[in-house]
């Protein structure tokens, strides 16, 4: 399989406010333990950017969360919807690599990382959904936290695209001998 890591809308209007997503420093820490691997392993990473009428791309609030080590090299996609495949070079430039694996992180759990996650799966991409380092913020019906578990359960029980979703924690993509012999 060649993978490819995807970083969905790590921006500064959703991370660079008062009211910040749930796990906010551990998730961007998790993301860059991710994106670091994957340099060091030759795998593409591609940040992923929303831009909207509240979030127009150039604006401040467009440009990625500054915590985030981007690297020469890393790939850029804006979008316009949840979905990083619709309407964008997203599908394109994986096909350019033959990209048939990809890890997904990112904000906002619910909506662009799942979307995102579930249309990658229709398109025959394998995902790896790095457990611990997709976020969103609280919503009056649950919380970040609860959204955050509720979707690394529910979206590996997708089997009718016929490839396999699985949630991993960083640690399991990043050290996996590691990893399985802690467990």
């Amino acid at each position: 399989m060649k993978t490819a890591v995807l970083v969905i809308d790590m921006q500064r209007a959703f991370f660079e406010q008062d009211n910040l997503p749930y796990d906010a420093a551990a998730t961007v820490s998790h993301i860059n333990a991710v994106t670091e691997w994957a340099h060091t392993t030759g795998t593409p990473v591609v940040f992923i950017q929303h831009q909207s009428a509240d979030v127009p791309a150039g604006s401040d609030a467009w440009r990625l969360q500054q915590d985030l080590l981007v690297r020469q090299g890393d790939q850029f996609v804006q979008k316009c919807t949840p979905d990083a495949f619709q309407n964008t070079i997203l599908k394109p430039l994986l096909d350019q690599h033959d990209i048939d694996h990809l890890i997904i992180c990112g904000y906002a759990s619910e909506f662009c990382v799942d979307t995102t996650v579930r249309r990658a799966a229709e398109l025959g991409y394998a995902v790896d959904l790095v457990a611990d380092a997709h976020t969103t913020h609280d919503k009056p019906h649950s919380s970040g936290e609860f959204i955050r578990q509720h979707h690394n359960c529910t979206l590996p029980q997708i089997t009718s695209f016929g490839v396999t979703v699985r949630a991993l924690a960083t640690a399991e993509l990043t050290h996996p001998v590691i990893a399985s012999q802690a467990m």
